[in-house]
């Protein structure tokens, strides 16, 4: 049954022995199924615990028709094992999924959004609320209430029912299994079914820190950190803090006046360049279109929204130019073309020829065209083409 596997009997008990009922290899993996276990196999939004079976590593535990298969890192070829599972990974999914029960509750309290998945990575855990909009005062109500929920140490129980003895008008959510059901309860606050590992009261999650929220398939996704994973996140987020002020050269706290002052300064030179590019660009143009109306140049390497500034601007320099330009990117050939006011050739016939060579895809208008495509031809070869088209 359920109910008898080890981790639900106690999950803080570390250590175990049991007897081996088969082994395996399964895509490569070796792995045991045994008499019974600790371990506590990936399931409703929990990973699996890690460990190790007679001093051999235990990198996955699945639950598979009924099974627990324990992967291990080489065959244990035994009969009896004892294992040992790794205490800090467990109990720091204890904390975090705990915290999940409390915060999901709060969203419902506080806000009347109902959670629909949950993520628990390895850094961070995540709910989606089943809403588009949510605000910065939701986030902070939400979260002041599951910190009170914590601080106050309430018991948490955990009860194997039936489908008969269940209070559905009390269930958070509705339950999708049959047989042996399980609930993990906050008197007054939270009952819910569960697969989970959880500690015996809400204190030993410690703290709830929300980190943020993003917009997620018409969804609010939720990210936050219980426990220990808030202090390394502080101590992640101090470290980078550290190497910032050491960088901006300024006390801690004028990091964020410093910051926006070099954005500014990054904003204007970044204007100032571009304005510099176009000027260049001017002055390449009215080069071009000096040797006469047919201007033909390829070039290597160079993107092609810069070729599409260049031939426009070619074109405006010289109201009778035929601007013809081709660029070799990678693989990939790619072509210009673009007219003078004064010029009667439809650039709509330079394209067709030039798409015909290359196999490739692109269009425009009667006085502007691109494309280009994977084509082993050179720039210097499809400008022959394309000028062909205007003869």
């Amino acid at each position: 049954m359920l109910k008898d596997r080890l981790y639900y009997k106690d999950p803080y008990r570390t250590t175990f022995k049991a007897n081996v009922i088969r082994e395996g290899v399964e895509d490569g993996r070796p792995f045991a199924v045994l008499e019974n276990t600790l371990f506590y196999p990936t399931g409703g939004g929990q990973p699996h615990d890690t460990g190790k079976l007679n001093g051999i590593r235990v990198t996955d535990v699945e639950e598979k028709d009924g099974e627990i298969l324990h992967y291990v890192e080489k065959p244990l070829n035994a009969l009896v094992v004892s294992g040992k599972i790794d205490w800090t990974r467990r109990h720091d999914h204890m904390q975090q999924h705990t915290g999940q029960h409390i915060l999901t509750a709060a969203f419902i309290e506080t806000a009347g959004c109902a959670t629909v998945s949950f993520h628990l990575g390895s850094e961070s855990v995540s709910i989606d609320l089943d809403t588009e909009h949510l605000i910065d005062e939701q986030l902070e109500a939400a979260e002041k209430r599951a910190n009170e929920i914590i601080r106050e140490n309430r018991a948490i129980e955990t009860r194997w029912v039936t489908e008969g003895e269940l209070d559905r008008n009390r269930l958070r959510k509705e339950i999708a299994v049959d047989g042996e059901i399980r609930l993990v309860i906050i008197p007054d606050y939270d009952y819910n079914g569960c697969g989970g590992t959880h500690p015996y009261s809400t204190g030993e999650v410690g703290q709830l820190k929300i980190l943020g929220m993003e917009r997620v398939r018409k969804k609010t996704r939720i990210h936050f950190v219980c426990g220990n994973r808030i202090l390394d996140q502080l101590e992640k987020k101090n470290r980078i803090l550290k190497e910032a002020v050491g960088m901006l050269s300024v006390p801690e706290e004028n990091t964020t006046e410093a910051i926006r002052r070099l954005l500014d300064t990054n904003r204007a030179l970044e204007k100032q360049l571009a304005e510099a590019e176009g000027r260049l660009l001017e002055m390449e143009a009215r080069s071009l279109v000096t040797t006469g109306p047919l201007v033909k140049a390829s070039f290597k390497d160079r993107p092609i929204g810069v070729l599409q500034k260049l031939g426009r601007a070619a074109a405006t320099a010289r109201e009778d130019a035929i601007v013809l330009l081709t660029v070799r990117n990678g693989g990939k050939l790619q072509f210009v073309a673009a007219r003078g006011s004064e010029a009667k050739v439809s650039m709509k016939q330079v394209a067709a020829a030039a798409l015909e060579a290359t196999g490739g895809k692109g269009g425009g208008s009667e006085t502007f065209v691109q494309g280009g495509g994977d084509t082993s031809l050179t720039a210097e070869e499809l400008l022959s083409v394309m000028a062909s088209a205007i003869e």
